[in-house]
């Protein structure tokens, strides 16, 4: 059920809202109604917090207070990035576990990417939509890492061939899911089928609040994860506005203002998330501890100094997704 201070002050709102705009105090009371049992009935619950704690506090391969360090795309600094090479680099250098971006090809083959193209990250060109599984077998995924030497002819991995990878190290697994919220979730729940083990590994995660629905819908089983960062509709991952245009950006911002509210209210609760993947800029033991009250852990992202991997550890006590897990770098955007 919903509970109070959190679910029904976010009702109490929207029905002031619905009584400004219809002037009905019936109406807008069985439209609240109507809501709130809505709301009750598609939501999910959050799967047990045993099961949670194996997930987001493994005994194996955790610092000290179970901290998990989480490889960013793998460790998108110290090898290329969402690649085998990229779990083999993160598990030896200590690793609790790593972060990988699921994506899919024109013939429907999940794999890991982060962009929608080839271009940044290869020596191929194109949309990944537009590309079979073969097509990828001829990309070099280090031709372009300041490591591309030492990893030459890295290939991009198939999401099979990651995981098993991954259970191989004893790895937990962050999926990051982008977007295809229906191949997602029959590509995940097939996974999940094979390898029963995942369920007490990996978490699936994601910025969009359907994929989550989805994958719980699926398998209502798996551990999810909504990510987010404040003001992600109006600017980029480094703060730079998105639109040059003054309408669209100040449009965007009053989006984000929504979205951050729906995210911290409602979202959550409807998929029945564990955790909240939170850019760094926006966590305190303040933040760390609402969400506690709530059965939700926080991860931070990316961390990527000695300075604010000190913190995480001692201070806020929480997991943490870094570039690198050997030196200090710059964030990947």
């Amino acid at each position: 059920m919903l509970q109070i201070g959190d679910g029904a002050e976010c009702l109490l709102v929207l029905f002031a809202l619905s009584l400004a705009g219809t002037r009905n105090v019936v109406l807008s009371a069985g439209f609240i109604a109507a809501l709130y049992v809505l709301l009750v009935l598609c939501r999910f619950p959050q799967v047990p917090a045993s099961q949670t704690e194996q997930v987001l506090r493994p005994r194996k391969k955790a610092l000290s207070g179970g901290i998990s360090v989480i490889a960013h795309r793998g460790g998108g600094h110290d090898a290329p990035e969402n690649t085998i090479a990229a779990i083999r680099e993160a598990s030896a250098n200590g690793a609790t576990g790593v972060e990988l971006d699921l994506e899919f090809t024109a013939d429907g083959i999940p794999v890991l990417m982060h962009d929608e193209t080839v271009d940044r990250t290869t020596n191929g060109s194109g949309f990944l939509k537009n590309l079979n599984f073969a097509d990828l077998s001829n990309l070099d995924a280090a031709a372009r890492h300041r490591l591309r030497e030492k990893f030459h002819g890295e290939k991009i991995p198939s999401l099979q061939e990651a995981v098993e990878e991954c259970i191989l190290h004893q790895l937990t697994i962050y999926f990051d899911v982008k977007g295809h919220p229906d191949e997602a979730a029959s590509a995940l729940k097939e996974l999940y089928k094979k390898h029963p083990v995942l369920y007490n590994t990996s978490i699936v995660c994601s910025f969009e609040s359907t994929v989550i629905y989805k994958v719980r819908q699926a398998d209502p089983a798996v551990v999810t994860a909504l990510t987010h960062r404040p003001w992600s509709i109006s600017r980029l991952g480094d703060g730079t506005p998105r639109f040059s245009s003054l309408w669209k950006h100040h449009w965007s911002q009053a989006l984000d203002v929504l979205q951050d509210w729906a995210v911290h209210h409602l979202l959550w609760r409807v998929c029945g998330v564990s955790a909240i993947l939170m850019q760094k800029s926006f966590i305190s033991p303040h933040y760390v501890q609402y969400w506690a009250k709530r059965g939700v852990e926080v991860v931070g992202w990316t961390i990527n100094t000695a300075v604010e991997k000190q913190y995480y550890q001692d201070l806020l006590k929480i997991n943490y997704i870094t570039d690198s897990l050997k030196e200090d770098c710059e964030p990947h955007y």
